[in-house]
């Protein structure tokens, strides 16, 4: 089964390269992956054009037998760049660990060791596995904070802190060391060249025009999906879920950024029709405590159910529809309605951080082929190849998701 040759950029002492990873796919009942390379060496290059000019002349490296080949040298120069999301900044490793063990520190480090730990399986470093195997926070990352918090996660962090001081440049040695730039064709390295150059001009025109229309707007901006009315004023938003079976309805507000549900411990109390929270919330003792409830607008909601008058309005941008998203995914990429990803993805994360839960954001991160392919329906790039079928990978890792999302209902 192919997957993609994905660009990636690596920060290394001798300055950041571009390159092409090939992440693990399974061909003749056997599972691989590969960078481009000849061999002991690894192919980087100082920019995209120069990649480019190698990959459409080339015919003598490790990635030629890859199912997925054939596409790369047809790309063009802009497609050869990497994105963000896969720019690993290896020398800046040590200063990332020098700060506080949050969740986008983490994550990033994950990134990188990912992508370290795949070059040294490829080219059998054996002395990065060395240094990463011997200090267990590195094995660890990839499940978020937790296990980084307490005293004994702040020993786990202040060992991997000690081990980045010490061995760090061993890492970076052993990798910096693999690099060759092969030699390219200097005609179509000229052609590249262009094409890089063109993308660039082209991008800064591109975004002075939207500078210039974004002060003309400026104030005039309306965000038209902002709460209104009595909802506005008190904070707290209906929610309505529809899954395979069912419409749900609930209630959700942000405080300090950080999603808060009807409901307590993982639980939310849904509910199968508007009416039906209305009346419940009309009667707020027989729900129970839930987190809700520490809200200081939550008795306006109360008197307001109480006396009759609350009409549990939902707008569509709090509408979430799960239903019809597995057959999409089955279907690929271009069957996935972009918004409807975007909303369900919204809603199983915020559920997710409200429960304490990181199963989300480790099945959504890109390295996983589930989050690959919502990276690339909710993030389109030019940069990017499309993931390959079958999906059945995606498919079983998104119902899982889903049925445990409804897992968490609290119907009433």
């Amino acid at each position: 089964m192919a997957t993609d040759i994905i660009p990636i950029e690596l920060g290394l002492p001798q300055g950041d390269l571009v390159t092409l990873w090939a992440p693990r796919w399974r061909e003749d009942g056997e599972e691989w992956e590969a960078f481009l390379g000849d061999e002991e060496d690894l192919f980087a290059f100082p920019d995209a054009a120069h990649l480019a000019a190698y990959v459409r002349t080339a015919d003598q490296h490790d990635l030629v037998d890859h199912p997925s080949w054939n596409i790369v040298p047809a790309l063009n120069v802009p497609e050869l760049i990497p994105d963000d999301d896969h720019s690993y900044d290896l020398v800046g490793v040590p200063e990332l660990v020098a700060e506080e063990p949050d969740s986008w520190t983490i994550g990033e480090l994950a990134e990188i060791i990912g992508i370290v730990r795949s070059l040294a399986d490829v080219c059998e470093l054996d002395e990065v596995h060395e240094v990463l195997d011997a200090h267990e926070g590195f094995s660890l990352l990839h499940q978020g904070r937790l296990p980084f918090t307490g005293r004994e996660g702040g020993k786990l962090w202040d060992d991997l802190t000690a081990a980045v001081s010490e061995k760090w440049d061993t890492v970076l040695d052993a990798i910096d060391e693999l690099v060759t730039v092969p030699e390219i064709d200097k005609a179509t390295l000229d052609e590249t060249a262009e094409e890089l150059a063109a993308f660039h001009e082209e991008s800064a025109e591109s975004e002075a025009g939207v500078d210039k229309e974004g002060t003309r707007a400026g104030s005039e901006d309306v965000d038209d999906d902002a709460p209104t009315g009595f909802w506005g004023e008190v904070g707290i938003d209906p929610i309505k879920i529809v899954t395979a079976n069912n419409e749900y309805f609930s209630l959700r507000c942000y405080l300090d950024d950080e999603p808060i549900f009807l409901g307590t411990d993982g639980r939310i109390d849904v509910f199968t029709s508007a009416r039906a929270l209305a009346r419940q919330l009309a009667d707020a003792g027989e729900l129970g405590s839930n987190d809700l409830a520490e809200m200081p607008t939550w008795p306006d909601v109360v008197s307001q159910a109480t006396t009759g008058d609350l009409d549990v309005d939902v707008t569509d941008v709090n509408t979430y529809v799960l239903a019809g998203l597995d057959e999409d995914i089955t279907d690929g990429p271009e069957a996935i309605d972009p918004n409807q990803l975007d909303l369900a993805v919204e809603l199983l994360t915020d559920v997710a951080d409200w429960a304490g839960d990181d199963s989300v954001n480790d099945a959504l991160v890109e390295s996983e082929r589930l989050g690959w392919l919502a990276s690339f329906v909710l993030k389109p790039d030019l940069n990017r190849l499309e993931p390959s079928p079958p999906f059945d990978e995606e498919l079983a890792a998104w119902q899982k998701l889903v049925n445990d999302l409804e897992d968490r209902f609290r119907v009433h």
